[in-house]
């Protein structure tokens, strides 16, 4: 997880492709044209992801500033083991959160993939 977040700060399109899975890895991922200015990470909890785990699960907040707002991104991401390597499968918004109140259907998806809330994290 926090080496994704490393990636999205420096706008590493490459490494997220490399650890996003096949099957959920969006065609544009818009890190390139995303103007967020990230500023800190706090992983909340962590499930399984252990060295016999298949699945994992982490629940984050990563702050950062767009437009001169100070927002945050609250998800619980899904990852998967294949072949020893982890990947991000895909991620919610936990009810109540930040993220899931302020983020409408046709706003960017705070996830950074260039594409619509609703047609992204927000299904």
């Amino acid at each position: 997880m926090r080496s994704r977040y490393v990636a999205y700060v420096l706008r590493d399109e490459a490494y997220l492709r490399r650890t996003w899975h096949s099957r959920t890895c969006p065609e544009h991922l818009g890190v390139n044209s995303d103007d967020a200015a990230w500023e800190g990470l706090t992983v909340l909890r962590c499930q399984a992801g252990g060295a016999t785990d298949h699945e994992g699960e982490v629940e984050f907040v990563a702050r950062y500033r767009q437009g001169g707002l100070a927002r945050q991104l609250h998800e619980v991401s899904r990852f998967v083991r294949e072949d020893g390597q982890w990947y991000y499968l895909d991620g919610s918004f936990p009810a109540g959160s930040a993220t899931s109140s302020k983020t409408g259907r046709n706003d960017p998806c705070p996830c950074g993939s260039g594409r619509k809330f609703k047609k992204c994290c927000g299904r």
